[in-house]
This record gives C-alpha cells, structure tokens and sequence, in this order.
C-alpha cells in the first residue's frame, strides 16, 4: 500500500481539506479523494490533479482515510469500507457527534481513530480544529492528524469529552460571528448608512478586533473596557446589550448547540 492520504467526502469540508494540503506542499501525486458523480470527478482531477476513487478503492490504497461525511451518512460509509481497512491505517472523522468508540466499533480490531471537529474559517486557511485521540492511537497518530489540519488553520489537543463544547464553541461558532455582524450591517442601514458602507465598516471592525485580540493577547475585557469612556456611547450601547440580557443568551444558545452535538451522538 503506497503512503497516501484519502479525503472521504468531496463536499465543502472535504475539497477545503484538499485544497489546504496542496497549498501545504502536499504532493497530489499522495493524494485521493472520492467522489461518485463524473461530472464533479473530473472537476475535481482538472482543478488539483488528484485520483478521484471510490470510498472503497481509497480504503484498499491510503494510509490515512479522513472521512469528511454528514454524521447521518457515517454508518453507512463505514460498513462501505470496513472490509477493506488494516488495523495499520488511521482514520480521522470530521463528522459531527460522532464518536471515536462508534467509529472503531465499525472497524477492525486496533484501528487508531482520531476525532476532529473543523470549522469553515478552514476555506480561507483560518480554521480552528479541536483532535481527540480513540482508545488505540498513540503520539504519532495525533501528529499526523495535526499535520492534515494545520493544512486549514489552527489544531488544538481536547478530551473527547469535551467535543460537543469545542463543537458549540467553535464548530458553530462562525454563525454566531455571522449573525452579529448580519445584525450589526442592519443596524448601520436603519441609521442611513448605504448597505455597502455599513459592511465595510462592520467587517473590517470584526477582522481588526479578532487580530487585535489575537497578537496582543489581551483578555476581552481589558480591551472591551479600553474602548468605554464612562459616559460615553460605547458604555451606552453595552448597557443595552446587558438590559437585553444578550451575554445570557449567548450563554444559553452555545449550550442548546452542546446538547445538540450529544443528541447527534446518540442518535
């Protein structure tokens, strides 16, 4: 079996993946993605010069197979390829609520499984990615995980127990971001802004924030009180974010994302 990687999955998640790992140094030529309609096969050899393959072929050939499925699509997947897999091979699942102890319950004996939930930053190389480790995964196999991931952005180590709040957190986490600042766009048009001009002041507001709390390494707060005057219209606005109860919501909606991710898992 030659030293490839397989992406599973030639959705967005999964062509974001490839397209990371080819802007990474990865050689095409180790590369295999699957995918059944000709017509996106072929987009998809023209675009980066990989073999596109069945799920079942990149079993027989990778090394690693990154399965890159929707979670209700996993079970399926897996009883597809399970005949073909070596205890020798790595399996990284990118699909949500699904755990690394269904996965190696599909699969033969001693599989090392790594658990990884992505976000879709990853499209544009800022993707934060949470691994967990399965119960035969040593040292090398974590690395090699961080290796693909940090094709598309950020890695960090969790618990597995800890997933379905890295998946409230950060893997929905970009739609919370959206929706402020969808609702932030609004605000700017209401007031007289042209939709235009409130964009680019909100977007560019968010990116230099982010970057702001990224290099200085500044708590929130601290930067947050920094831009309220007392008396001013920052502490104004905070006000009314904190009479509308806002910081609670956020609070109550990252844990209805949490308990979505175990309802995921268990069904």
């Amino acid at each position: 079996m030659s030293a490839k990687v397989a992406v599973l999955g030639a959705g967005v998640m999964g062509e974001t993946l490839l397209s990371g790992l080819i802007r990474a140094g990865w050689r095409p030529e180790d590369l295999l993605i699957t995918e059944r309609r000709e017509e996106r096969a072929a987009e998809l050899r023209e675009r980066y010069g990989v073999d596109v393959v069945s799920n079942l072929d990149a079993a027989k050939r990778a090394d690693t197979l990154v399965l890159v499925v929707k979670p209700q699509d996993m079970p399926d997947l897996l009883a597809e390829i399970a005949p073909a897999i070596e205890p020798t091979q790595t399996v990284v699942s990118l699909a949500a609520g699904i755990t690394t102890g269904f996965v190696e319950s599909r699969l033969p004996d001693g599989v090392a499984v790594v658990r990884v939930m992505p976000n879709t930053p990853a499209l544009v190389d800022e993707g934060m990615a949470a691994i967990s480790r399965g119960s035969h995964c040593d040292e090398s196999h974590l690395e090699l995980a961080e290796r693909l991931l940090a094709a598309t952005g950020r890695v960090v180590r969790v618990p597995e127990k800890q997933q379905d709040a890295v998946t409230a957190i950060s893997g929905s986490g970009p739609a919370y971001i959206f929706f402020v600042v969808e609702s932030m766009i609004e605000a700017g048009v209401h007031m007289g802004l042209p939709r235009s001009t409130a964009t680019d002041l909100v977007v560019q507001t968010v990116v230099g924030s982010a970057k702001l709390l990224r290099e200085t390494g500044e708590h929130p707060t601290v930067l947050r009180e920094r831009v309220t005057s007392p008396g001013g219209t920052t502490a104004a606005a905070v006000r009314e974010l904190e009479d509308h109860k806002v910081r609670a919501a956020f609070l109550s909606a990252i844990e209805a994302a949490r308990n979505r991710s175990r309802d995921l898992a268990a069904e």
